[in-house]
């Protein structure tokens, strides 16, 4: 808890993992991070692309390290979980930011369901198992911030793209957050959710203008977010200052779901 706005938001000598750190929005939470002093934790699959997000790292002077973790599997989780916690000590932060889009209709899916099956194993089951592995470390030491990724679209249904999928699943992982915040409140433990809608961190790369300018259109503030201010948003949520936050779903989409 804080006492005064000096140094309210400095992690210095916290350790925070980010699932998916390596890249787009899970990167710019990743430097946000360590700009304000914490030292992290990338996990994900491409060992390659984590090594160019540490060369960013770097300039911020912590300790920074990737790891392969695979948030879908459990075992995978867990093994990657020991070794952070080796290797770091305490655990105070993880943002489960790990995630996969998708876009159709449920009777366009195919007979073996895997694009359901896919969505809802990475972006809900993996917020789950990474929640629980370092979830019961936090509890042990009787402190962590636990800040989910979920999406504007967890609370509505998109139009004019059909995503049934990537709706349902963030929609858990907002009920989830909830969830695990009553639950583990009583050991010092915060969760919460960061929900963003449209955001110019890896999202547009390959958006025609012409799209990027329809969904503009619908925007209440007149643009894309960026990158920098969901690491912003996370950087409270990973701080002192949000100590009395627990539960909370926070939008940050320029107004887009007020209308659509």
């Amino acid at each position: 808890m804080i006492k005064s706005m000096k140094n309210a938001f400095d992690l210095t000598g916290k350790n925070a993992i980010v699932t998916g750190g390596n890249g787009g929005i899970g990167k710019h939470i990743s430097l946000a991070l360590a700009e304000q002093g914490a030292n992290v934790a990338i996990f994900c699959r491409n060992q390659e692309k984590a090594k160019k997000a540490l060369e960013e790292l770097s300039a911020f002077g912590g300790v920074y390290k990737s790891y392969y973790c695979d948030v879908g599997d459990p075992d995978s989780c867990k093994e990657a979980c020991a070794k952070v916690i080796e290797d770091y000590g305490k655990i105070d932060v993880l943002v489960n930011n790990s995630g996969i889009g998708c876009g159709g209709e449920i009777l366009s899916m195919s007979d073996d369901f895997k694009m359901w099956l896919d969505v809802q194993n990475i972006d809900l089951n993996g917020t789950l198992f990474m929640s629980y592995f370092i979830g019961k470390h936090m509890r042990d030491n009787g402190y962590g911030k636990v800040i989910n990724i979920s999406s504007n679209s967890g609370d509505m249904v998109n139009k004019p793209q059909r995503m049934s999928p990537y709706n349902v699943a963030k929609a858990g992982v907002n009920m989830l957050t909830k969830c695990l915040a009553f639950e583990w409140g009583e050991y010092g433990i915060r969760v919460n959710a960061i929900a963003p809608g449209f955001t110019m961190a890896g999202f547009a790369d390959n958006m025609p203008q012409a799209a990027i300018d329809e969904m503009t259109a619908k925007i209440p503030v007149g643009r894309f977010g960026e990158g920098i201010e969901i690491g912003a948003l996370a950087v409270y949520l990973a701080s002192e200052a949000s100590d009395q936050m627990t539960g909370a779903i926070l939008t940050i989409d320029g107004g887009y779901c007020l209308a659509n």
